[in-house]
């Protein structure tokens, strides 16, 4: 794997923030968040279960440009 990084939140008030990267062997991005608390999870779980071998991360919106550029949509 081979990960491309891509950007970060940004302002970013620690070293722990919100990043976005994507994998060149098969264009996923892979995303860094903040973990959900247990009434979002439990929402979340209402739609759509999350497997196992899943998880569910949360965003700031700002970051919207980030994904677009993680998806060549600059």
């Amino acid at each position: 794997m081979a990960l491309r990084y891509i950007g970060t939140d940004n302002p970013c008030p620690n070293t722990n923030c919100p990043t976005v990267w994507v994998d060149d062997a098969d264009n996923s991005i892979v995303i860094q968040g903040f973990k959900l608390d247990a009434e979002t999870m439990a929402e979340v779980n209402a739609t759509a279960a999350v497997q196992d071998n899943e998880t569910v991360v949360r965003i700031p919106a700002r970051m919207a440009s980030v994904l677009r550029g993680a998806i060549g949509d600059s």
